[in-house]
């Protein structure tokens, strides 16, 4: 019967091949003597500390990364752990290239590894697209683009190897529209989504969830420090709050959703940009994300 199962998936994915059972023990048996980690990317404040938060209530060791070794600390002075979990602080600019190798420096030490990667940090920009430096563009590739990529990359191979864990990746309800005057944002998110789903495709069946989050305007700073606390979605659009999309984050990510939208009416408004031509949304999304001084 397994054989019968493994041919038929050959015929759909033909790059897939049972998992050794050998392989699978040996790599879970290199970690036995640690417990399994949920690690929160850009877990200081906002989307990443309410999923901080939500994995401790469910008795997961929880572990929050971030640059603001002050915030940090705060963060986990806010986080309260039950049942039998531990909240562990890294501080570390996870877009550097040793991010990983430092993380898990601080995870050993701790005691535990990386199960499950919560890809949080990221940043926006605010504005027409000339309005914005050049630095300040690459920062935003550099966050959103290629330290996710690089992140996932990283961790993949040993939980496809122990056939446990996952990656939660954190995009954005613009991830499926053009974004004007927030361009190169909706665009990273748009990528963020778009490899999310096609490595989730890749290794579907073995065992790793790989999801990505679509929230809509969230309740948070992340609006300010953007540059668009004035714009007019913040004003028309209802806003949800942290605690509430980590809440469907959780869940989602456990059902092993590859995609998940919290909210009804963001849920309305993602199948609609699905469904409606880009000469509708797209002049739509404009008039939604402009600033009043624009």
């Amino acid at each position: 019967m397994q054989n019968s199962s493994a041919s038929w998936r050959s015929l759909f994915w033909p790059w897939w091949s049972p998992a050794d059972p050998q392989g699978v023990r040996t790599a879970r048996a290199a970690v036995a003597h640690l417990r399994p980690a949920v690690v929160v990317t850009g877990g200081a404040s906002g989307i990443g500390l309410a999923l901080a938060r939500r994995f401790l209530e469910a008795g997961r060791d929880t572990v929050i990364v971030g640059r603001n070794a002050a915030k940090l600390d705060a963060a986990v002075r806010d986080l309260k752990p039950s049942k039998g979990s531990t909240v562990t602080a890294i501080a570390c600019d996870v877009s550097q290239l040793g991010a990983v190798d430092e993380i898990n420096r601080g995870l050993s030490d701790a005691g535990l590894y990386l199960d499950v990667l919560v890809n949080n940090a990221g940043m926006g920009l605010a504005g027409p697209f000339l309005s914005h430096a050049e630095a300040d563009l690459s920062r935003l590739i550099g966050i959103n683009v290629e330290t996710v990529t690089r992140l996932m990359h990283a961790v993949l191979p040993d939980m496809l190897a122990r056939q446990r864990g996952g990656v939660l990746n954190v995009a954005s309800l613009g991830a499926d529209v053009p974004g004007p005057n927030q361009a190169a944002y909706y665009a990273s998110k748009a990528y963020v989504v778009s490899l999310t789903e096609a490595v989730a495709s890749e290794y579907s069946g073995c065992g790793v969830r790989i999801s990505a989050l679509l929230p809509g305007p969230v309740d948070t700073d992340f609006h300010e420090e953007m540059g668009a606390a004035r714009s007019l979605y913040r004003l028309v659009l209802p806003s949800m709050s942290a605690d509430r999309v980590a809440r469907s984050a959780y869940r989602g990510f456990m059902f092993g959703n590859r995609v998940i939208v919290p909210g009804i009416s963001n849920i309305f408004f993602y199948l609609a940009v699905k469904l409606l031509p880009h000469t509708l949304t797209v002049p739509l999304v404009y008039w939604l994300l402009r600033r009043p001084e624009n």
